[in-house]
């Protein structure tokens, strides 16, 4: 094995003799003596020295005992370029990443196995950089549309959430990469998040914001975790007792690190008290973090103990028992063609089809002599943008390259920009300057689009206008792209429309306007070569929206209640109606419903069984239906399982998701589906006992192609 650490685990082998290892020993036993012995040959400067940052992205080691620091990554949408303090790009040669689909597209493929391909690839590459610790997945609950990290994250439902995340957890970690879940918790919008509190009720914390989190340790085993920037309940989350040692490592008996957000640390003895590990931040001088110089002097003056300074020492080697000192690592890879692959899957998967009424997708392109290609989104690239993590990619194919590499070569394409997209805000301000409508690109736009046969209209946001550190002012598109489009679809209605975006749009007036509507996201390497193949039907299309989109911002809970962004304190009054939870149980229509997205083919939902009509608390409900391939085409379908307790003891949303999966029909075919739900899953969270239950009494099960469209039910009976 090649490893600078190599001295180091020498001397372990010393310490601890083969005949010293019984064979009884358990494998973890090994592990914590080995950490033990480590922890008594460190002086107290050197265990400090491992709790703070020592570079932007990096921690300090023991070199007198081979100990390497640990170095992070920022993720999620691939392996970060090589940065200088400041900020600044290193200039590196070799830094160049696999640009992997932003985190609401991995949600609206509603595929678990394509989460683990992501984590796992993405590990891959992070080890080939020698970065060790992944701050990927992001999975905060998109409690409000306008939260400028919405693309980032996952989607508005703590069940799907979990789902993919656990297994974007497994498939980095399968490289012997940390996975560093974040933001725990409660990190819903970007507005005063470095200093605003969140009241919430016990029962919403539970059921909605923490399940995800859970699973991910629980089920995924995350070894590191990152806190928020936010208060929850006046305290910190960087020093938050409940979150980090009651919850997280109590309840949830967490054996990792909890890391800081950037920045996101605020106190020595209470933070260092109640269960941070490791403090990170940007800037030097180093030593006067808070887990520097001022922890130091608070150990030696008793504020903080020397057994929890400890304790924190042994979490960081476990995580580097698992990382940098693991036995016989994988040896890592970075662009290849089997990441690209995954890339484009995900991509192709992920995009939504919202409306095709004349049946103009899949695209005829024998018969199609001439395209316009209009919008700036159809030659920009994501791989970077705004403020935040972004990726050197080694290539981006744009949706007009996408086009050209895919389309028969005897069309025409032409292309128009149609409006400037230059969104720029200016850091810790509130200023903005923004591209408005241009009168001469809309002409110009217009004029191709007439003389042409098909257009293809590109519109929506970009990484500049969708950014960590600021939420959206209003669901508005920008860039004056409404005029484009009412100026093109006027000079041509043979149009489609590709909506790009990483969040929700108010797309009402487009909905009217347009009979083929496509929803597209920050896709990746492979977006356009995704985007081609679907809409010329070689992929078809299987994307759900994995988020609600409001017909009007006043409808979302957050904004109909007022709840949203609050000054110093938010209250999240819509308790445990977040998302569809709010609109199907308030009976509101929006513009389109969570789970939603449309295929070139048709799908009938029939014979919707369980195994049993009456189940106990620790069975397992078993659900059976039929799905038929009714169409032209084959394709997948994403059914999903919903559950309804009438008459419930308290109150209960509409429909709570407790199964989904993913399946290909060949047209045609018919194809048995089969669904399982713990009937522990069907608990709530009593705040007054402080413990899960299960009510008892009947239940319906509702499957169905989105939230709002059910096509089978039934009902069964918990004792």
């Amino acid at each position: 094995m090649k490893h600078k650490a190599l001295p180091f685990l020498v001397s372990l082998l010393i310490l601890f003799p083969t005949c010293f290892i019984a064979a009884q020993t358990s494998k973890d036993q090994i592990i914590a003596q080995k950490i033990n012995a480590i922890v008594k040959q460190l002086t107290l400067e050197e265990k400090i020295a491992m709790l703070h940052a020592n570079s932007i992205f990096g921690t300090a080691g023991v070199p007198r005992l081979n100990i390497p620091g640990l170095m992070t990554d920022d993720g999620p949408l691939g392996v970060r370029e090589d940065v200088l303090e400041g900020w600044g790009s290193a200039n590196s040669t070799t830094d160049s990443a696999l640009f992997f689909p932003n985190g609401s597209a991995l949600a609206a493929t509603w595929n678990p196995q394509l989460s683990y391909r992501y984590g796992h690839d993405m590990g891959e590459e992070a080890r080939a950089r020698k970065k060790y610790v992944m701050l990927a997945p992001a999975f905060n609950i998109a409690r409000t549309p306008l939260n400028g990290r919405t693309y980032e994250y996952l989607s508005e439902d703590p069940f799907l959430n979990a789902q993919l995340a656990v297994q974007s957890v497994k498939g980095i970690q399968s490289q012997n990469i940390a996975a560093c879940v974040k933001h725990y918790a409660l990190n819903n919008q970007e507005i005063e998040r470095g200093k605003v509190s969140v009241e919430i009720n016990e029962r919403a914390l539970q059921e909605i914001y923490l399940p995800a989190f859970k699973a991910t340790i629980t089920e995924g085993n995350a070894w590191t975790i990152m806190s928020a920037y936010n208060k929850l309940r006046g305290v910190y989350c960087s020093e938050n007792e409940y979150l980090l040692k009651t919850i997280l490592k109590g309840q949830w008996g967490f054996k990792g690190i909890v890391i800081s957000d950037w920045g996101g640390t605020h106190s020595t003895v209470t933070a260092a008290n109640n269960g941070l590990d490791v403090e990170m931040g940007s800037n030097p001088p180093y030593h006067s973090y808070y887990f520097a110089d001022p922890l130091l002097k608070a150990v030696k003056e008793g504020k903080v103990s020397v057994q929890t300074i400890d304790e924190k020492v042994r979490r960081i080697l476990w995580v580097m028992h698992h990382t940098t000192l693991s036995e016989n690592p994988p040896s890592g890879s970075i662009n290849t063609a089997a990441h690209s692959k995954t890339a484009y899957d995900i991509a192709a998967e992920s995009i939504v089809l919202l409306k095709n009424e004349k049946h103009l997708l899949p695209l005829n392109t024998a018969k199609i002599k001439s395209i316009a290609v209009i919008g700036d989104n159809a030659i920009h690239t994501y791989h970077l943008g705004g403020f935040g993590a972004g990726v050197k990619a080694k290539y981006e194919v744009t949706a007009l390259k996408g086009l050209e590499n895919k389309l028969d070569k005897n069309t025409s394409i032409k292309f128009a920009q149609g409006y400037r997209a230059i969104y720029k805000a200016i850091w810790n301000t509130d200023k903005t300057e923004m591209s408005k409508a241009d009168p001469a690109l809309i002409t110009e736009a217009a004029a191709l689009a007439k003389s042409s046969e098909l257009t293809i209209l590109f519109v929506g946001g970009n990484r500049d206008y969708e950014s960590e550190s600021r939420d959206r002012p209003n669901l508005s598109l920008p860039f004056g792209e409404q005029e484009l489009v009412d100026a093109v679809l006027a000079a041509n209605a043979n149009t489609i429309i590709v909506v790009v975006g990483g969040a929700p749009y108010d797309i009402n007036k487009i909905k009217q306007q347009s009979h083929t509507i496509v929803w597209s996201w920050y896709n990746g390497s492979e977006n356009g070569n995704a985007l081609a193949d679907v809409l010329t039907g070689k992929v078809n299309p299987s994307g759900k929206l994995p988020f609600t989109f409001p017909a009007d911002l006043k409808q979302s809970p957050a904004h109909a209640l007022n709840a949203y962004p609050g000054d110093s304190v938010v209250t999240y009054q819509e308790g445990i109606l977040v998302g569809y939870r709010w609109f199907d149980t308030k009976k509101i229509e929006p513009l389109y419903p969570f789970g939603y997205g449309l295929s070139y083919t048709s799908f009938a939902y029939s014979d919707l069984n369980t195994n049993k009509k009456i189940y106990r608390a620790n069975e397992t409900i078993k659900a059976t239906l039929q799905l038929t391939n009714t169409g032209n085409f084959s394709g997948k379908e994403t059914i999903q399982l919903y559950i309804n307790k009438p008459s419930s003891a308290v109150e209960r949303a509409d429909k709570e998701l407790k199964a989904f999966k993913k399946v290909m029909v060949q047209k045609g075919a018919t194809v048995e589906v089969k669904l399982e739900i713990p009937v522990k899953g069907l608990a709530y969270y009593d705040t007054q006992k402080a413990k899960w239950i299960v009510e008892p009494g009947v239940y319906k099960i509702l499957v169905g192609e989105s939230s709002a469209k059910i096509h089978q039910t039934t009902s069964i009976t918990i004792e």
